[in-house]
């Protein structure tokens, strides 16, 4: 497991943002953190596609020096009504996204 900071995590998602964007036709984007029990952390992003909010996320591992690592690559959709896991990749938790807004 490779730790890195959390400034460091920050900037890569940071950087991902434009082209997610782009690629996903979201309408606003910004970075999603939440402390989490013991030593998880979750981060990924807070989306706003067709007027709803959605926050995506991933688990990561928090070390004693406060460094993170990514736990595993599956995501989590919540929203306001609940929320749904199991994602394999951003491009499947906006396929979700996507059929969700068309109901």
């Amino acid at each position: 497991m490779e730790f890195l900071s959390r400034e460091e995590v920050v900037r890569d998602l940071t950087d991902s943002m434009q082209s997610i964007m782009v690629q996903y036709d979201v309408e606003d984007i910004g970075v999603y953190e939440e402390e989490g029990e013991g030593n998880q952390y979750y981060m990924g992003y807070t989306i706003r596609k067709n007027g709803k909010v959605y926050m995506i996320n991933t688990p990561y591992v928090k070390n004693e020096d406060h460094e993170l690592a990514q736990q595993n690559q599956i995501w989590t959709i919540q929203e306001g009504t609940g929320e749904s896991k199991g994602y394999q990749s951003l491009s499947d938790v906006f396929k979700k996204i996507n059929e969700r807004n068309l109901h």
